[in-house]
């Protein structure tokens, strides 16, 4: 076997060996967060009685109930990355641009960048679903049930107790998406 036959060989055993490596990793950290079903969480029909997102903002507080309904938008990017949380707008409030007269040219209308930061922040909610540890879970929601920009979306949750008048968050337990 001559030498370059013999660093080819080599080199494509430590490739091998390398890659198995990569396999053997990204198979043992899927293992080790399982995700969690997010089916349970959506329902096949809108919970009844929602409110605005700009009208319960001001009277809800951490730890009450409430139904609300809305549409995802108020931000570019409304879907956290690689979490079950995402933002969802008070059409009341804020307008997508593919929703503003004349034509629409946007590429992102749901980023609603022809409102004012405050009228955004009024017409916003962090829509969040959490596990048993009660932290966010850990694997995106976007394209479940349906779910993207601009869908409209009716749930029920718990105010969360780190919400405040700035940053209204709630901890979903019943989604229903309507696109």
């Amino acid at each position: 076997m001559n030498l370059s036959l013999k660093i080819l060989s080599l080199s494509s055993l430590v490739a091998a060996l390398f890659l198995t490596g990569c396999d053997q990793k990204a198979e043992t950290e899927a293992t080790a967060t399982p995700a969690i079903p997010l089916d349970p969480y959506f329902t096949p029909t809108a919970p009844t009685n929602p409110q605005a997102i700009g009208a319960i903002r001001t009277t809800a507080k951490p730890g009450d109930e409430v139904t609300i309904s809305g549409v995802v938008m108020g931000r570019e990017e409304p879907f956290v990355d690689g979490r079950a949380a995402f933002v969802l707008g008070d059409p009341a409030k804020i307008t997508p641009c593919n929703k503003m007269p004349g034509e629409d040219h946007c590429k992102t209308p749901w980023d609603a960048c022809c409102d004012t930061p405050e009228a955004k922040r009024e017409g916003t909610a962090t829509i969040q679903i959490l596990g048993a540890d009660q932290r966010v879970l850990k694997q995106s929601i976007k394209g479940a049930h349906g779910l993207k920009e601009l869908s409209t979306v009716t749930l029920t949750g718990t105010v969360d107790k780190a919400s405040t008048a700035e940053a209204f968050v709630i901890n979903a337990t019943a989604l229903h998406v309507s696109n």
